[in-house]
């Protein structure tokens, strides 16, 4: 790092359990965020901030003017433009060293697959059981850990499905994709605003502790918030021997 660098990531260096090791660890991590939305955003500013080396944004939608209520990764001057552009903008003003990648796209089936097997993180900030199925499925099948983050209303959850750890359950696991669960939508059911601020932010949080290898990231829990009564509940969640993903049948 350069003397420049030093002084932006200082705070971070003067941490025991990080220092400069730990944030070289971030500076040479490739991190791959699906979705650019409420979750994705602050998402990815604190690991811009944070000075991770590349970061992929994956988002086929554009911003409009009902998004900025929670999306900070946008502006009303911005309304219109491709999700990603706007956060790739947002996040070079933010810190221009690191590389920052901006794909208008909705990545499935092959492409997924190639994005994810590049990464050394992936944080799902998607709003849709099918995509988080097939982001999981795609982490599995290339051992790459995930961070799933989901937020409706007043109520938010995350957890971490790092199948390096044999022992560590999927998202398959706790949601078995031939399952069926309600769909809700923000634009129906509406989100409370720093309600994705907080799960998102979370979601760097646990990103850089896995980059770094540093304190319990929330592998085997999931963590959910009610925001009304800012009450937290921890449920451990076990792996599924039988499950379609990752189960030892399909290893």
């Amino acid at each position: 790092m350069n003397d420049q660098q030093l002084l932006r990531y200082s705070r971070h260096i003067l941490l025991d359990q990080i220092g400069i090791e730990g944030q070289q660890a971030i500076s040479a991590a490739r991190a791959l965020i699906i979705g650019a939305g409420g979750l994705g955003s602050p998402a990815a500013l604190y690991l811009a901030s944070a000075g991770i080396g590349e970061l992929t944004l994956v988002d086929n939608d554009t911003v409009d003017f009902t998004n900025l209520q929670r999306q900070i990764l946008h502006t009303t001057e911005r309304v219109g433009q491709a999700k990603v552009d706007s956060g790739k903008r947002a996040l070079e003003q933010i810190n221009p060293d690191i590389r920052i990648i901006a794909l208008q796209e909705r990545a499935h089936n092959q492409r997924l697959e190639e994005l994810v097997s590049n990464a050394d993180i992936v944080l799902d900030c998607c709003d849709n059981f099918a995509t988080r199925h097939a982001v999981n499925a795609a982490c599995v099948k290339h051992r790459v850990p995930l961070v799933s983050g989901a937020a409706i209303s007043f109520d938010g959850q995350i957890s971490v499905f790092d199948v390096r750890n044999d022992a560590s359950p999927c998202y398959a696991c706790l949601f078995p994709p031939d399952q069926q669960f309600e769909e809700v939508l923000c634009s129906t059911m509406g989100v409370f605003a720093p309600l994705v601020g907080i799960i998102g932010t979370m979601q760097a949080a646990e990103a850089l502790k896995v980059l770094m290898r540093i304190g319990e990231p929330l592998t085997g829990r999931l963590l959910l918030l009610d925001a009304l009564r800012m009450e937290w509940t921890s449920i451990g969640i076990s792996k599924n021997p039988q499950c379609p993903v990752c189960g030892a049948q399909h290893k």
